[in-house]
C-alpha cells in the first residue's frame, strides 16, 4: 500500500474507513438474506470496494459516474438513499425502476449517476457524450465509466476508447481487472500481458494500479481527473480479484484454491485497518469494532423496511403510460411564413437542420464524413463553415459508439442528431437502440432529445448493403418515433419538429427522394403533426395504404385506374410508430378493401402489423381480404434489372387487379 501524499487526519481516515466498510458490511447481509431465501439475486464486489469507494471520493459531486455490477461503494459513497437502494435491489414498488429493472440497472440524475445494463461496454459511449457536454459548456467536469475485464473485448470499449482520444474529450475508463469474465480467465479474453497497455494504440494515457490499495487508486482517479480535463483521457486499469462468483449462484468451483489464498491478505480493507496500525492511527483492531457496530445499526432500519415493502402491482395503463411516447410538439401558426421556393427533399432536409440550429445552439450534430465532406447525399453541406467544429462533429466509423455518444449528450442538456451513413449501417448500433435507447424512459432515464437520419430504401442499383429498408425493425419498440416522409413538404417539417421532439426519433429518408422532384414550399420550417397519416389522394374502391417511395409508387398508377372509372384512395402514413389507425380504419371503412403497399420485404414488414391491425379493426367493413404488394423475401440486389423484379411496384398493378377482381 502506498502512502497518501498528503498527511491525513484520524479523522479522516476512519471516515474513508467507513465508507470502505459500509458496502461490505451491506454485502455480508445480502449474502446472509439470499441464504435464508428472502433475495433472489445479488453480484457481490466483495474485495473490490476501495475501486468504487476512493473513486467516488476522489471526484466532484457534478462528475458523472457509470457504475457495473461490483460498485454498491459508489452508491453508498454518493449517500443515495439506502431504502430505496434496498428497495432497488429486492425489486419493490419504491425502487428507482418500480421493479421494472434489476439490481444495479438503474440511474439517479440527482446524484450524476447513470446505470448500466446488462449488455456490457454499452454505457461507455454514453460516458463520451456525457464528457462531450462538459466539453461544450467548458465545465471543469468528468464522466468515469467503469467496466470489468470481460468487457473490454466487446466493440463498445474500443469505439468508446477511439472516440474520446480523437475528441479528447475529459473522460477516464476504469477496468475492474478481478481475473474472471464470468468463468473465463483472462488468460483466454487477452494476450497483451495488461489490458492499459491498450491505451497507447488509442493515444492515450493508461495506469496500471494495485485496485486493492485504497490510496492507488485516489491518487491514480486524482491525476487521471486532472488529466482528462486538460485534455486528455485516460484509461486505468485497477487489478483486483473477485471473491465471489460472478452472481452467488454460479459459485467459484472454477477458481484454483491458491488463487483465493494469495489474494485474502491484498483484502482492501484488511490493508487499510493494517495502513492505519502501522501509521498508528489505531493501536488494535478493537478501536474498529464500534464503527461496524454502528454502520450495521445504520442501515438495519432501512433493509427491513425494505424488505417488507410492497411489491409492484400491475397496472397495463400505468405501465403502457410509462412506456409510451411523450406528446408530440404543439403546431405552429404557418401564417408567419411569407415566402415560398421550389426545393427537394435534399434540400428541405438542409433547411430543416439549419434553421433548427439557428435556433437552438443546444443541437449537435454527429456521423462518418459529414462535417468538411458534407456527408455522402450533401445533407451538412457548408454546416461546418456556419455552425463551427464542435457543433458539426466526424466519428470514426463508430455506430454504436455514436449513438451511445447522443445518448450521453442528451443526458447532459444537448440535442444531439446522428446521421447514418447509410441506413443499412444502423445494424451495428442496433444495441444502443434497443436495449440503451429505447427501454430508457421505462425503466428510470429523463426524457432524452436525440434524432437519428439514416437514408434508406432501393431503386438506386447500390446492392444489399446500401439499400435496405430497415425501418420495420424498429416498430415494436415503445418509446421511439419512426418517421418516414414522402414528400418536400413533410421532409421539411417532419424532420424540423422531430428536431425538437422529446422523444427519441428515428427518420428515414429515402435515397432515391433526395433529388428526384421539386415542391414549392414555405421557406420556413414549422413544428406540425407528425403522428397523423395523410389521405392523399381520396377514393372509394380501394384504399392503398402505404408510405415513403410507396406514395410515389401509387400515384403513378393511379391514373391509369382513374381512366376506368376506378378511384383508389392513397393514405401515406408517414408515421410507422405510432400508427394512425383512426385514418386508416375510416378509409377502410370508406372503400371496404385494402392493399398494403411497402417496400421492404414480404415477411415482418411494416404492412405486416397493419394487416394484423385491420383484422382486429377493421374486419367488419372488409369485402375481401387484406393483400400486401411488397418487395420479395430475398436481399436487395445490385443489378438494376434484378432490383426492378424485387421491388414492390413491379408486382403492384398484379394485386390491385387481384383485389379489385375479388
Amino acid at each position: 500500500m502506498i502512502d497518501p501524499i498528503k498527511k491525513i487526519s484520524k479523522e479522516k481516515t476512519l471516515e474513508i474507513y467507513r465508507h470502505l466498510l459500509l458496502p461490505r458490511l451491506i454485502e455480508k447481509r445480502m449474502l446472509s438474506l439470499l441464504r435464508q431465501n428472502k433475495i433472489g439475486k445479488w453480484f457481490s464486489g466483495i474485495g473490490q470496494e476501495a475501486i468504487s469507494v476512493a473513486t467516488a471520493l476522489s471526484l466532484q459531486k457534478e462528475d458523472f459516474i457509470l457504475p457495473m455490477h461490483r460498485n454498491l461503494g459508489v452508491f453508498t459513497t454518493r449517500g443515495v438513499p439506502l431504502y430505496e437502494l434496498f428497495c432497488q435491489l429486492f425489486g419493490k414498488a419504491d425502487g428507482f425502476t418500480g421493479g421494472r429493472d434489476r439490481s444495479f440497472h438503474f440511474g439517479i440524475e440527482e446524484y450524476n449517476i447513470f446505470g448500466m445494463i446488462s449488455h456490457l461496454a454499452a454505457t461507455m459511449p454514453v460516458a463520451n457524450g456525457i464528457a462531450l457536454g462538459y466539453q461544450l459548456r467548458k465545465e471543469k467536469q468528468v464522466a468515469v465509466s467503469f467496466c470489468g475485464d470481460g468487457a473490454t473485448s466487446e466493440g463498445d470499449f474500443h469505439e468508446a476508447l477511439n472516440l474520446a482520444a480523437v475528441w479528447k474529450l475529459p473522460v477516464i475508463f476504469i477496468i475492474e481487472n478481478n481475473g474472471y469474465g464470468l468463468s473465463t480467465p483472462v488468460s483466454q479474453q487477452y494476450s497483451c500481458e495488461n489490458l492499459v497497455d491498450r491505451a497507447i494504440g488509442y493515444g492515450m494515457k493508461g495506469l496500471l494500479i494495485d485496485g486493492n490499495d485504497f490510496f492507488s487508486v485516489q491518487k491514480a482517479v486524482t491525476d487521471a481527473r486532472k488529466m482528462a480535463i486538460a485534455g486528455n483521457p485516460v484509461l486505468i486499469e485497477a487489478k483486483t480479484f473477485r471473491m465471489r462468483g460472478h452472481e452467488e449462484a454460479s459459485g467459484t468451483f472454477y477458481v484454483p484454491d491458491e488463487e483465493f489464498e494469495k489474494w485474502k491478505p491484498k483484502d482492501p480493507i484488511f490493508q487499510f485497518e493494517e495502513w492505519m496500525l502501522k501509521k498508528k492511527i489505531i493501536l488494535n483492531r478493537e478501536e474498529l469494532k464500534p464503527i461496524s457496530e454502528s454502520l450495521k445499526k445504520s442501515f438495519k432500519n432501512e433493509l427491513e423496511r425494505a424488505l417488507t415493502a410492497t411489491e409492484p402491482e400491475f397496472d397495463e395503463s400505468t405501465e403502457r403510460a410509462r412506456a409510451s411516447l411523450l406528446p408530440q410538439p404543439s403546431p405552429t401558426d404557418s401564417t408567419k411564413n411569407s415566402t415560398s421556393s421550389e426545393k427537394r427533399v435534399i434540400d428541405a432536409i438542409q433547411l430543416a437542420h439549419a434553421q433548427a440550429f439557428d435556433e437552438d445552439e443546444h443541437f449537435v450534430l454527429m456521423g462518418q464524413d459529414i462535417a468538411e465532406y458534407g456527408g455522402v447525399f450533401k445533407v451538412s453541406e457548408g454546416f461546418l463553415e456556419r455552425f463551427g467544429k464542435e457543433r458539426i462533429r466526424n466519428t470514426p466509423i463508430i455506430e454504436s459508439g455514436a449513438i451511445g455518444a447522443a445518448i450521453g449528450l442528451a443526458m447532459n442538456g444537448y440535442k444531439p442528431v446522428v446521421e447514418m451513413q447509410f441506413a443499412d449501417f444502423i445494424s451495428c448500433g442496433f444495441n444502443q437502440i434497443v436495449n440503451n435507447l429505447s427501454k430508457g424512459k421505462y425503466r428510470w432515464m429523463p426524457n432524452l432529445n436525440i434524432t437519428i437520419r439514416a437514408p434508406h430504401g432501393g431503386g438506386v442499383g447500390a446492392g444489399p448493403f446500401h439499400s435496405q429498408s430497415p425501418e420495420s425493425w424498429f416498430m415494436q419498440l415503445p418509446g421511439l418515433r419512426v418517421l418516414v416522409p414522402s414528400s418536400v413538404e413533410d421532409a421539411q417539417n417532419m424532420l424540423y419538429t422531430a428536431l425538437f421532439d422529446e422523444n427519441p426519433v428515428l427518420f428515414f429518408e429515402h435515397k432515391k427522394l433526395y433529388r428526384s422532384f421539386r415542391e414549392l414550399t414555405d421557406d420556413k420550417c414549422k413544428i406540425v403533426d407528425i403522428e397523423t397519416a395523410n389521405v392523399v389522394r381520396e377514393g372509394k374502391h380501394l384504399s392503398l395504404i402505404t408510405y415513403g417511395l410507396g406514395v410515389h409508387w401509387a400515384l403513378e398508377i393511379t391514373d391509369e385506374y382513374q381512366s376506368k372509372g376506378i378511384e383508389l384512395e392513397i393514405i401515406d402514413l408517414r408515421s410507422l410508430a405510432p400508427i394512425d389507425w383512426e385514418t386508416i380504419v375510416a378509409s377502410v371503412k370508406k372503400t371496404g378493401r385494402a392493399l398494403l403497399l411497402e417496400e421492404p420485404s414480404e415477411v415482418l414488414g411494416p404492412m405486416s402489423e397493419v394487416s394484423a391491425g385491420l383484422s382486429e379493426k377493421a374486419f367488419e367493413y372488409l369485402d375481401a381480404p387484406v393483400i400486401r404488394c411488397s418487395s420479395i423475401h430475398t436481399p436487395i440486389p445490385f443489378s438494376k434489372e434484378l432490383e426492378k423484379g424485387y421491388l414492390a411496384n413491379y408486382r403492384l398493378k398484379d394485386r390491385i387487379d387481384q383485389m379489385l377482381e375479388y
